[in-house]
């Protein structure tokens, strides 16, 4: 008889997603939507001073707004970058942000808006138990949320990956409220994105899809979600990298990359709990990282999911469906967009792999992942990325 327990779980899907070409055109009403008189721009360095960003400043300036830009934001956001946007908005008097940017201006936009309404410290909501239940909720501002670039999904999730700098390790920062209210899924904001950007935020949109719909939680519509993510992945991805202005490609990639993060309320897995010590450790690219370990984590599971990845083999229309054939289609994608075989290609070498399976153990996503691996576990599976030894 089935355990109905196992059926057991907690299921929240995301929020207004406008998409469509132009629609960035839209900023100073959605802003106004949530009752915004003068937003917070929050983006990265690269960014700011491009003209998208002018032009959105000037849009929501058009629309009688305010609007003011913070970019002081790290490739991978830490806690002082944080704390420095929270001074920002502060200091202009601000009432909500606009996150503008990749992943990484994304989940400081989202912590930004979070903190400033705390009186306790950014660590003090790591998710960690119930410590989302510290939360002044009247405090937070609301968030309009606008991508331009199609990996990490942050405009549909409810926490934000920051850098503890001090305990070299990175903290994810979660609340429900932390979903940006509107968010705007424009493909020509992301025209201008770097080939080799695209190639690894890319790679990032399908770690999620990938890892979450292995993930032993029950969610079948996040499994649903993550293997039409993944189809798109396939269909799309090489065209993006290949020509970055192709819109449809960039559309199809953006909507993919909201999907991969839709789906991982089912959990992630071995890849992210090595991405993230790896990161926090040699301050490398998060996607970049994912799209190396992808075959070596998956080599690693293969016991417990190979029959699921064939069904998936199945519905991507690869050649004679099997685990070998999504395997080597995994190897020959990362080989088209020009993703490195290895980690010492990041120039990461052996010497703190026993410090990165520790931290790989104790990462929430270890606890999704199909196979309990132990720390030393982890570390083999690192180095066996750091020599290319599949």
């Amino acid at each position: 008889m089935t355990d109905m327990n196992a059926y057991r779980a907690n299921w929240n899907y995301p929020t207004a997603v406008k998409v469509g070409a132009g629609r960035i055109a839209e900023l100073a009403d959605w802003c106004k939507s949530l009752g915004m008189k003068n937003p917070l721009l929050i983006t990265d360095p690269g960014l700011a001073s491009l003209p998208m960003i002018a032009r959105s400043v000037d849009i929501c300036k058009q629309g009688g707004l305010g609007c003011a830009v913070f970019s002081g934001v790290k490739g991978n956001p830490t806690g002082q970058n944080v704390m420095d946007g929270v001074a920002a908005y502060k200091a202009g008097q601000h009432d909500g942000v606009i996150a503008f940017g990749g992943g990484s201006a994304l989940d400081a936009a989202k912590a930004v808006a979070l903190m400033v309404g705390q009186d306790r410290p950014l660590w003090d909501f790591e998710d960690v138990g119930d410590n989302y239940l510290r939360v002044n909720v009247a405090g937070m501002a609301p968030v309009v949320a606008v991508p331009t670039t199609a990996g990490t999904g942050s405009e549909v999730g409810r926490a934000s990956v920051i850098t503890d700098d001090a305990a070299h390790i990175k903290r994810i920062i979660f609340h429900a409220r932390m979903l940006p209210a509107v968010v705007i899924l424009d493909p020509e904001l992301s025209t201008g994105l770097p080939a080799k950007l695209t190639a690894a935020t890319g790679m990032d949109a399908l770690s999620h899809s990938l890892e979450a719909y292995c993930s032993p939680f029950y969610h079948p519509m996040a499994a649903g979600i993550a293997i039409e993510s993944m189809r798109l992945v396939k269909d799309y991805l090489p065209r993006a990298v290949k020509d970055g202005n192709d819109l449809e490609a960039r559309m199809q990639m953006l909507v993919a990359s909201s999907m991969g993060a839709t789906a991982f309320q089912r959990g992630l897995g071995g890849m992210h709990a090595l991405a993230h010590p790896l990161g926090a450790l040699y301050d490398a690219h998060h996607g970049m990282l994912n799209a190396i370990l992808m075959p070596y984590v998956l080599k690693a599971n293969q016991s417990v999911i190979e029959e699921r990845i064939t069904a998936l083999a199945r519905y991507l229309d690869l050649p004679n469906p099997s685990f070998t054939a999504f395997l080597d289609w995994v190897l020959r994608l990362r080989e088209e967009l020009g993703i490195p075989h290895t980690l010492a290609a990041l120039g990461i070498g052996e010497d703190r792999l026993a410090q990165v399976g520790e931290m790989a153990v104790v990462d929430g996503s270890s606890g999704t992942n199909p196979i309990a691996f132990t720390a030393a576990e982890y570390s083999e599976i690192a180095r066996r990325a750091v020599v290319g030894m599949l």
